[in-house]
């Protein structure tokens, strides 16, 4: 989808990039279009970051008016994931309450649903903050973010088994001898446990407490900056936070949006599991670095400072490629999220996404990479 007026960093096959501010950006979306906003929005954290974090006493109000777009723009059946960091109060080691306090406001205020809270715990977090973890020892270290899951509605579309966990190994020889690893009855909790607890299901029910590391030291993010001498982003999340939700609450083709991109790591993922997507961010040089994310292996060093160059310089740069030649290439250095396999569905819906409407595009002198060739 391309926005009127407006001229993306970039384009890929699946979606494009949008520098500006957010909620202008979110105005000019069509009312009822999007299946999925994903997004980290700066936290209220005491001490200022670079990337521009709010205050607490401001944080609710702030962050509600990009809530109240977004409640407009989802369709019924949508939802609105919101990934965010806790704080302490200023001067003692007392916790704020701010991040819960979003969620009281968006339903109590917006007319968003609670769907589920979940929990992303981060073994690879440091320990912090100093003062009260690693000098004084009165507190433990802050590990775990608050994810939201809101939907538009009571009912926003989702389907657990699409994100479904490998069974334990005790679940494993269950499974292979059920009867004599247990008896179907009633237990003291109240449960009752049936014979279709013996049933492969293909996977186990994932829990709300999502245990997934963040410590990327590889990939052709990090590699495309260190090429062209750009700081990485300070805050970026892992590919498998947005991927589960992705997967979750999305189908293939549906609209994923992200209105504090950053880095792009919702794009990217979205576009390897054949989802259409957004990204907005109103810091040029982040998504310049965020094109990365979308080169192909065989683009060279120079080409990936071209393109980075054109983003900065304002240019719009098209990375898309022919889908059908490109199905098994490596991304660079191998470490990127790997799509799951394409069904036929996935190919028809990708070669849709590719004529975008050129008209749009062609206002600025734009860099192709389509068969590592350029045109200027």
């Amino acid at each position: 989808m391309l926005l009127e007026n407006h001229t993306p960093a970039y384009l890929t096959n699946w979606g494009t990039a949008y520098c500006g501010d957010s909620l202008k950006l979110l105005a000019a979306l069509p009312d009822s279009s999007l299946n999925l906003v994903l997004t980290s929005p700066p936290f209220a954290l005491q001490r200022e970051k670079e990337y521009g974090n709010k205050a607490q006493a401001d944080y609710v109000a702030w962050l509600a008016q990009f809530a109240r777009l977004v409640f407009r723009k989802l369709k019924d059946d949508g939802s609105f994931v919101l990934d965010l960091g806790g704080a302490y109060e200023l001067g003692s080691p007392t916790r704020s309450l701010y991040n819960f306090r979003v969620p009281i406001y968006f339903c109590d205020e917006l007319g968003f649903h609670l769907a589920e809270d979940f929990y992303w715990h981060n073994p690879a977090k440091l320990p912090s903050p100093i003062e009260w973890v690693n000098k004084r020892k009165l507190r433990a270290k802050d590990s775990v973010n608050t994810v939201w899951w809101f939907g538009k509605t009571r009912w926003p579309k989702a389907n657990v088994s699409k994100v479904l966990t490998e069974y334990s190994d005790r679940m494993k020889k269950l499974l292979e001898d059920p009867e004599g690893f247990y008896t179907p009855k009633k237990r003291p909790s109240g449960h009752d446990i049936g014979k279709s607890f013996g049933k492969n299901n293909g996977g186990a029910i994932p829990s709300n407490l999502l245990q997934i590391s963040n410590s990327e030291s590889n990939g052709s993010y990090l590699r495309g900056c260190k090429t062209v001498g750009a700081k990485v982003h300070p805050a970026r999340f892992p590919s498998k936070l947005p991927e589960f939700f992705i997967r979750f609450l999305t189908e293939p083709g549906d609209l994923v949006l992200d209105i504090f991109a950053g880095s792009n790591t919702t794009g990217s993922v979205a576009e390897c599991e054949g989802r259409k997507w957004m990204s907005f961010d109103e810091r040029l040089d982040y998504l310049a670095t965020s094109s990365f994310r979308f080169c192909p292996e065989a683009m060279t060093d120079a080409e990936l400072k071209t393109t980075h160059n054109s983003i900065l310089a304002g240019e719009a740069v098209d990375l898309r490629a022919n889908v059908l030649n490109t199905l098994n290439q490596q991304p660079r250095n191998g470490t990127s999220h790997r799509p799951t396999v394409p069904t036929q569905d996935l190919l028809i819906l990708a070669e849709r996404a590719s004529h975008i409407a050129s008209d749009q595009i062609a206002k600025t002198k734009t860099i192709s990479y389509r068969r590592q060739t350029k045109r200027r």
